[in-house]
């Protein structure tokens, strides 16, 4: 098979800088495309978080131009590192002025008034480097609305340089609440001309929208679950965008993230008290009491202890968590929350600790070791969203023996199945309406079973720690995508 040139941006990538999964796709999506035998690069902002002499960055001869609509032209300079562990070459925008500040998108829960003008800038100097490297890709995979003005620049701006011709682009989708809304001033600054402004393409409510730019596009879509490309079709989960891309559905696929299971695999976590496998479960009892010591919670075997990491926003279901906490508190087991997000969240939850101390234990903030702690040290993992539109902790939990609690939406109801006491087959607990009634019966259902069906948990358990979602599989799964794309511009070009 031909090897493919593959340009990917992204405005986070692991390690570098993080908010979400996007960062986590990022950093291990090239990897695995790179042992597939393909020539990949990667271009994300140098934020100031990034540690030039941490990751040994070098700057790259001469400056990058990149021209700014009524700005006039931008200078970036640029540096160049390895996605660690490999060979891929990682590219750093480097633009003090945009990139020299504390946040990635915000400071304080207050995103950044020039936000269309920074992700503009960076998605044009993506089109600027390619030309200055004389990389010649065959695609960009652009992702979210931060890099969705690619798609759009690609068939614009640059639809006539012979440096992107035959180009095509995928635009991934890891979170469609996002979408990049600005004042439509920002079409000065995109430089595509105002005839792009219409209710077909960039317009959305006399403003513009990034997102759906890109969209409209882009080659080809792609939601990281198919059970989220089947709902950002609906109202619901749509956020005004479902009939647009109900319209694009011909190109619209869902391809399942991948785990870094050099990272997340409890036989070779460093950041654990100890190591354990799906035949030895001896280390993930060590695990559950250093857990519980570090939570000053006491420290019983003989009770189930559920986990949750990440974000206390409403998206995670952290409403119907609150709403379900006090019934909980009745049952006999210990809950550990990690997280960080909306002020009252973090209010209400440490003052649920301060009420039951014996029973509730919170770490407001983040720690990456606090994270696999908790993934390994807890019997089960409660994951309550509203949506979620692939989700990777469910499937650490799974390779953990850490039984997941899920609602059934996107990433979480593609990857764990139902428990069926019956067939003692399954590998986690589900449940289908967002209210706190069926969060709260769920748990109790996942209780009970560990108490009076120990054989059917401990098999659930074992389930869970054969299953794999290896990069390996989703990297195949977007290189058949990218000669579909590539075969569809080439047939395209001849018509």
């Amino acid at each position: 098979m031909d090897k493919l040139n593959i340009l990917i941006a992204a405005s986070e990538v692991v390690p570098f800088a993080k908010s979400g999964g996007l960062a986590d796709v990022a950093g291990a999506l090239p990897k695995a495309l790179r042992a597939l035998g393909h020539d990949v690069r990667v271009v994300m902002p140098r934020y100031y978080i990034v540690d030039k002499e941490k990751y040994g960055l070098k700057p790259l001869e001469g400056s990058l131009g990149v021209p700014m609509g009524s700005m006039g032209e931008a200078w970036a300079g640029v540096f160049e590192g390895l996605l660690p562990g490999s060979d891929v070459p990682v590219y750093f925008i480097e633009h003090e002025g945009f990139f020299g500040r504390k946040g990635l998108y915000d400071e304080d829960g207050e995103g950044y008034g020039d936000n269309d003008n920074r992700f503009i800038f960076f998605s044009k100097a993506v089109m600027q480097l390619a030309k200055k490297l004389h990389f010649r890709p065959d695609v960009i995979h652009a992702n979210d609305w931060h890099t969705a003005a690619i798609p759009v620049l690609l068939n614009t701006t640059y639809a006539t340089d012979p440096d992107f011709k035959g180009t095509g682009t995928l635009l991934s989708i890891h979170n469609l609440q996002h979408q990049g809304k600005f004042y439509k001033g920002a079409m000065d600054v995109l430089g595509v001309g105002w005839e792009h402004f219409n209710a077909d393409e960039l317009e959305e409510y006399d403003g513009v929208n990034l997102l759906k730019g890109g969209i409209v596009h882009a080659d080809a879509i792609n939601a990281v679950s198919k059970k989220y490309a089947q709902e950002i079709r609906t109202p619901a989960f749509g956020w005004g965008l479902d009939p647009l891309i109900n319209a694009k559905a011909y190109k619209l696929f869902g391809i399942l993230n991948g785990v870094d299971y050099d990272e997340w695999s409890p036989a070779v976590d460093t950041l654990i008290p100890a190591t354990f496998d799906s035949d030895d479960l001896s280390g993930k009892a060590i695990c559950k009491a250093t857990l519980q010591k570090r939570f000053n919670l006491p420290e019983r075997s003989d009770l189930p202890l559920i986990g949750l990491v990440g974000r206390l926003a409403e998206q995670k279901g952290i409403g119907l968590l609150a709403a379900a906490v006090w019934n909980l508190m009745e049952l006999d087991i210990q809950i550990v929350l990690l997280g960080a997000g909306e002020k009252w969240a973090e209010y209400f939850f440490s003052d649920v600790a301060a009420k039951y101390p014996d029973k509730f234990a919170t770490y407001i903030g983040y720690q990456n070791d606090l994270a696999h702690q908790i993934e390994a040290g807890s019997d089960l993992f409660l994951m309550p969203s509203l949506f979620e539109p692939c989700g990777l902790n469910q499937i650490y939990s799974l390779r953990y023996g850490t039984v997941p609690i899920v609602r059934a939406t996107g990433g979480l109801d593609d990857t764990i199945e139902n428990y069926n006491s019956a067939q003692k087959s399954g590998t986690g607990f589900k449940f289908y309406d967002a209210t706190p009634e069926a969060l709260s019966g769920t748990v109790k259902w996942a209780v009970d079973t560990w108490y009076h069906d120990r054989a059917g948990f401990d098999q659930l358990r074992h389930n869970g720690m054969q299953k794999r979602f290896d990069w390996s599989e989703a990297a195949k799964g977007y290189e058949d995508l990218y000669r579909h794309i590539i075969g569809g511009r080439l047939s395209s070009s001849h018509q």
